[in-house]
């Protein structure tokens, strides 16, 4: 006898056959999606389409538009890569993928590359994906996986597998390759048919593939060196310190090296500061304003007091001043296209106030200081201003590096500092940190900690925070005078003990659940760092609290 089960797609009810594939139903809806079909979400369960539906539930499709759909698509361009790369120059080829640069990844190869070789590669994936090769999914022994990729030479994932406590564990092959992946992959390589390859230079090239920031389209390669060299900088510090991967860092803390580690990177983040000051004190003479943004969670409230003490020490006075205190009455703020208030907008900001009084501080002029009253949603004037021969005011806002402010004040008057935490620390050479993921598990640590915010009222606004950041903040990281990457080598360790219970609250009904586990599943590459070590004035304090800045 044949069993029927109920399916909602899309509001409708449909009967399938009970064990029907989620890839044969999907079919069936193809044509209304601009890419192909990657996951599916099963009653907020995400599943790769091979899943065999057993029961009544509802179904929503996802193709590489969708958050959860773009890490899949991206890990299959990655799998096929590695494959092409293989293929084409033999099986001790291989791949490191680094980190993003200009919506796409930055890729190192084990062999001398140049542009023709780049084109090859990029011919060989298209191949591949026109031969729509299946990747198959293994759920297999835990040490068998380690004597496999011992056998081939790839010693970082063998003890990845070791610090993973799980009996069993999950490989992925396309032919005769096995590989691991934390995220979840596409059945086949026909899945994944857009992207791009671009030469940089020595053995560097770009993975681009579209987003939902760039309306779905792949851009044309646009280099960024500030952020390059940042990432390199940090790169070659990790390299001395032999701290590439996840691996390296627990071997540290597993032979109770963890707060050396920490005493370290902290001297370095203060070092670098340190010279971001004595630039600024350099040029004292004609700058005035010290401007910082970066996205979300980077740690620039912590970053904007630091420096003024730094530049304290030279004998200058700063005066900082929050955009935030800004704002337009609540009535006033902009709506987005939602209909929602857009807070993140620069509409959002009395621009034609906050210039005027920046232009008479400048002028020596007394200025009546706004602050903005979030409870009422209005300014209030309750303290004067008036800068002295050394004074030097610090703005920190995430759009203090836009230009359409203070537009009256000449650029040379200005330093710009961006900031933004650029983890180099990767679990393995295929796969990467995504600096996103960092910044929300600090955001889910400081607003459970500070709001009371749960997991889900995170996860729940972290999109709109997003859309935010790459409207308004990473147009105009170029324009900095310095770039500051507040990422700590440890940090990821000592996330961990904060963030993994909390995720842990969140329940399999809830539509957060998979985002849930996927960083849980992250996590579990990490051996656990306590806290006790780091100083009261580390931006890692900013989120896991007890820091000396708080309340001052």
């Amino acid at each position: 006898m044949i069993e029927y089960i109920d399916v909602i797609i899309n509001g409708r009810k449909y009967k399938y056959n009970k064990d029907t594939t989620l890839i044969e139903i999907s079919k069936e809806f193809a044509d209304e999606f601009k890419y192909p079909i990657l996951l599916a979400k099963d009653n907020y369960r995400l599943r790769e389409l091979n899943h065999n539906l057993k029961s009544n539930t509802q179904i929503e499709f996802l193709d590489l538009t969708s958050p959860e759909g773009n890490i899949t698509h991206v890990n299959g361009l990655v799998y096929i890569m590695l494959y092409a790369v293989k293929k084409l120059y033999g099986k001790k080829a291989d791949i490191n993928v680094q980190h993003s640069l200009d919506k796409g990844i930055y890729i190192v190869t084990s062999f001398k590359l140049d542009a023709k070789k780049v084109d090859e590669i990029k011919r060989k994936m298209q191949e591949i994906i026109e031969s729509d090769k299946p990747i198959t999914r293994l759920t297999i022994d835990r040490l068998e996986a380690i004597d496999y990729f011992e056998s081939i030479g790839d010693n970082t994932k063998a003890d990845t597998m070791r610090y993973i406590t799980d009996n069993y564990t999950t490989l992925y092959r396309l032919g005769n390759l096995y590989n691991y992946f934390y995220n979840l992959m596409p059945i086949s390589t026909g899945q994944v048919k857009a992207f791009d390859l671009t030469y940089i230079q020595d053995n560097g090239l770009i993975l681009q593939f579209p987003t939902v920031y760039l309306n779905n389209k792949i851009k044309k390669y646009e280099h960024h060196p500030n952020m390059f060299d940042i990432f390199r900088e940090y790169r070659d510090w990790a390299k001395i310190m032999n701290i590439k991967t996840s691996v390296d860092l627990n071997k540290f803390v597993s032979i109770g090296k963890a707060n050396d580690l920490i005493k370290i990177d902290e001297t370095l983040q203060s070092a670098r500061l340190l010279k971001v000051a004595h630039d600024i004190n350099y040029q004292k003479n004609k700058i005035r304003i010290v401007l910082i943004a970066g996205p979300s969670s980077s740690g620039k409230t912590t970053l904007s007091k630091k420096l003024c003490m730094h530049l304290e020490c030279f004998g200058l006075h700063p005066k900082v001043l929050s955009m935030d205190d800004y704002f337009l009455d609540k009535r006033k703020t902009p709506r987005n296209e939602e209909g929602k208030k857009d807070f993140d907008s620069i509409d959002a900001i009395d621009l034609e106030l906050f210039d005027e009084q920046l232009d008479k501080l400048l002028n020596n002029e007394v200025v009546n200081i706004p602050t903005y009253n979030f409870y009422i949603g209005k300014k209030e004037y309750k303290k004067s201003l008036q800068l002295g021969e050394k004074d030097i005011i610090v703005i920190e806002g995430i759009h203090a590096l836009n230009d359409k402010i203070l537009t009256n004040i000449k650029r040379d008057k200005k330093f710009k500092i961006y900031v933004s935490p650029l983890t180099q620390l990767n679990v393995d050479n295929h796969n990467r940190i995504f600096t996103t993921d960092n910044r929300l598990l600090r955001r889910i640590i400081r607003d459970n900690r500070t709001r009371g915010h749960s997991v889900e009222d995170t996860l729940a606004g972290w999109q709109d925070v997003r859309k935010g950041e790459e409207k308004y903040i990473f147009p105009f990281q170029d324009d900095a005078d310095a770039t500051v990457n507040t990422a700590a080598i440890y940090e990821m360790g000592v996330l961990k003990t904060y963030v993994e219970p909390l995720l842990y609250s969140v329940n399999n009904t809830s539509p957060y659940y998979e985002e849930a586990k996927r960083l849980i599943n992250f996590l579990k590459m990490f051996l656990p760092i306590p806290s006790d070590s780091i100083p009261e004035d580390s931006i890692i304090r900013e989120f896991i609290g007890k820091s000396y800045f708080e309340d001052k």
